[in-house]
């Protein structure tokens, strides 16, 4: 059985050090302190407009190793959009409206048409997420990187007004649990992905052979790019429409709707309620990973969760199909104490 411990990623070394980050910032002197603790989707910093108290919310984020996956495919259209989705997207989840983007690309050697599909698709992530592309940074460092080696990282920043900001304070017992569809794997968990489906020799020849169940070959289907939901995400907040949201991307759905929860309350998920993509079971079979495994990993399909009132669900159902994307009813939130709980039962 293959784990994502397993494959080189440490979770908890990574929890054990933003804890360590937590307490040292919450030490440091700082001019103007932040308004949440580190490890929500979002940074908030306080300002003032017009005798509004608003934030300033930013997110720092990368694609991970999929990049690996583009260099090995030779395809590099799509991670530029990852970039921003994944930024967007965190910045979106909080309230806030992204206002602007960063870019840092990082090479051990410029190739100029590589490149130039990258940040292409920067920009398409960026026209789709309606946020300003401000600027960046193309560092070559032929000592850190060699000649055909690359990473990405990107930086958002959005604002909110105070009543506007969407979280576990306004989350409410009985409210509803939408799944919004995702488009595959996103940008998370590719580690385990290529040790369960592309370790050894002639990864380009498996990345371009087509596969039956997945409509499309290997390749195609792993570079699939993030979908953008800050657009819907920043309708549905200004309208007052939902309570709070989830970006289900590293730790899977138990790992991320957890951030959501009041202490007081439980998400009860029905797993039965959406249809789970077959890449997800393609890499459960070839890794013979548990089902506890790939939920703590992957989005399973589900790639945003909204918690909002009863009331606005058939509204919010319609608004979500005019954007373009698909939703389930996955679950509801119930007296409990801040935990995500998995049941077999239908949502009713």
């Amino acid at each position: 059985m293959i784990t994502y411990k397993k494959s080189g990623v440490n979770d908890d070394k990574a929890e054990m050090l933003v804890a360590l980050i937590k307490q040292r910032v919450k030490q440091a002197s700082f001019p103007r302190k932040m308004s949440t603790d580190i490890g929500f989707f979002g940074g908030f910093i306080p300002f003032s407009t017009k005798n509004k108290k608003s934030y300033l919310v930013a997110s720092c984020d990368g694609v991970g190793t999929k990049i690996l996956i583009a260099k090995a495919f030779e395809k590099y259209d799509t991670i530029g959009i990852d970039l921003v989705a994944m930024n967007c997207n965190d910045v979106a989840v909080c309230g806030a409206k992204p206002l602007f983007f960063l870019d840092y690309i990082a090479v051990g050697k410029l190739k100029i048409e590589r490149e130039k599909k990258i940040v292409e698709g920067i920009i398409k992530g960026c026209e789709m997420s309606q946020c300003v592309l401000a600027g960046g940074e193309t560092a070559q460092m032929p000592d850190v990187y060699s000649e055909d080696d690359f990473d990405l990282a990107g930086f958002c920043t959005g604002v909110v007004e105070a009543d506007g900001i969407l979280g576990p304070m306004k989350v409410k017992n009985g409210d509803v649990l939408l799944g919004v569809a995702s488009n595959g794997l996103h940008s998370n968990g590719f580690s385990l992905v290529r040790k369960v489906l592309l370790s050894g020799r002639g990864v380009k020849k498996m990345l371009g052979a087509y596969q039956i169940p997945l409509g499309r070959s290997l390749g195609e289907e792993l570079l699939r790019p993030t979908y953008i939901y800050s657009t819907l995400l920043s309708f549905l907040a200004e309208n007052k429409l939902i309570h709070a949201a989830a970006h289900i991307t590293g730790g899977g759905i138990p790992g991320n709707l957890v951030r959501i929860l009041p202490e007081h309350l439980d998400a009860e998920i029905y797993l039965n309620s959406w249809q789970i993509p077959q890449i997800f079971y393609m890499i459960q079979s070839n890794g013979k990973i548990t089902k506890k495994e790939m939920f703590n990993v992957f989005n399973m399909g589900i790639g945003l969760i909204m918690a909002l009132p009863e009331r606005n669900v058939d509204r919010v159902q319609s608004i979500i199909q005019k954007y373009g994307f698909r939703s389930f009813k996955i679950g509801w939130m119930c007296p409990g104490k801040g935990k995500v709980r998995f049941l077999k039962k239908s949502v009713g």
